[in-house]
């Protein structure tokens, strides 16, 4: 089931400056500092210049008393400016090395290295969250590619083997299949817009019962393999469990985007599918939803459910469902579902249900 890539931390953004660039006046900015350093450097030459010429104290060593004495006090401000930089430039290294998990400890700071401290601060979170994303998105287009190559393996497995002829429809189910690819591959550049919130949805009218047809007849393909085939995405050969599809009216249509829309539906029947007992059944549920247009969709199993304690987790990535025993999937399929489900603005959970897992999604439909 799926993810949360964790929330991201809450992170201390620069304080902002005026406009123009020039900061305001600070008594805690560097430049006060090497101005303060500067005066009392004199004042303390000044004073012990007056105390030599007071007390017949040899010039001598008042000089060097005052370099002594200037030296500590540099000593200690160079200190308080070096440190910070010291610590930002090894955190620096750890970035460009790709560990983007250190931070600057000076990020508290109310001065420029204050400022610096937090910039680079934050661009370790950007790049950390970059990365993160970048993991999980090869990981959630290696988790859909999965379904279509299974079942396209099925159907050619099928012809090699002289299980099925190479018939006509035997031939477009396995064109459809290489459509699908085709379109998952296209769908990467879609991605690429989601952190940005810019997903397109080609949302259109269709009819509900040949469309749920199609997707648990190809789920079944998947699942039809020999054994060993990978089916769906968790990898699991399941041919025991049967697939029915109820859907009332049977003219029933929805607005929605197909491909997304199978996206959620395939997840949901391979997560059904898995928990499901030997010879057991997932039933997909499709019926109008309460506002006009909308659509309700369910995937029911006869499996172990779901405790409540849980079922706000199942939906987090690489969650893989301890509650109903792990199944060593990659912990995606839920996650990937509900990304669809937000997309079309609907809504997605875990349902009430006296036996098994009941899983209810609700599409908007058109406005």
């Amino acid at each position: 089931m799926s993810a949360p890539p964790g929330r991201p931390r809450q992170r201390q953004r620069p304080r902002q400056r005026p406009a123009g660039g020039l900061r305001p006046f600070s008594p805690f900015s560097i430049k006060t500092k090497l101005g303060t350093l500067v005066v009392v450097s004199v004042f303390i030459t000044t004073g012990l210049l007056m105390v030599a010429l007071r007390t017949d104290t040899e010039l001598r060593f008042i000089t060097v008393f005052s370099v002594i004495a200037s030296m500590l006090i540099t000593q200690f401000v160079a200190h308080s400016l070096t440190a910070p930089l010291d610590d930002m430039t090894t955190v620096a290294r750890a970035i460009s090395r790709g560990d983007y998990t250190r931070r600057v400890r000076e990020a508290g700071r109310r001065d420029e290295l204050g400022d610096l401290a937090s910039t680079i601060n934050l661009m370790a979170d950007d790049l950390e969250a970059v990365d993160r994303h970048r993991k999980e998105l090869v990981a959630n287009v290696s988790h859909e590619l999965r379904t279509p190559i299974a079942a396209l393996r099925a159907v050619l497995e099928n012809v090699v083997d002289g299980v099925s002829a190479a018939d006509p429809e035997t031939m477009r189910t396995a064109l459809k299949q290489t459509e699908r690819l085709g379109r998952l591959v296209e769908t990467l550049l879609d991605l690429s817009r989601v952190d940005n919130g810019v997903v397109p949805l080609r949302a259109r009218r269709f009819e509900v019962w040949p469309y749920l047809s199609g997707v648990l007849k190809e789920s079944g393909l998947a699942a039809a393999g020999r054994p060993g085939l990978s089916s769906g995405s968790g990898g699991h050969t399941r041919n025991d469990v049967h697939l029915h599809l109820d859907v009332f009216p049977s003219e029933l249509a929805a607005y929605a985007d197909a491909e997304r829309l199978h996206q959620v539906v395939a997840n949901l029947i391979d997560n059904a599918v898995k928990h499901s007992p030997a010879h057991g059944r997932v039933t997909v549920r499709a019926r109008a939803g309460d506002a006009p247009g909308s659509l309700a969709l369910e995937v029911r199993d006869e499996g172990p459910g779901i405790p409540e304690a849980e079922r706000h987790r199942v939906f987090e990535r690489f969650n893989r469902g301890s509650a109903r025993g792990g199944d060593g999937g990659t912990g995606l399929g839920l996650a990937i579902a509900r990304w669809a489900v937000e997309l079309h603005g609907g809504r997605i959970g875990v349902a009430e249900s006296s036996r098994g897992c009941r899983i209810l999604v609700t599409l908007p439909g058109s406005s």
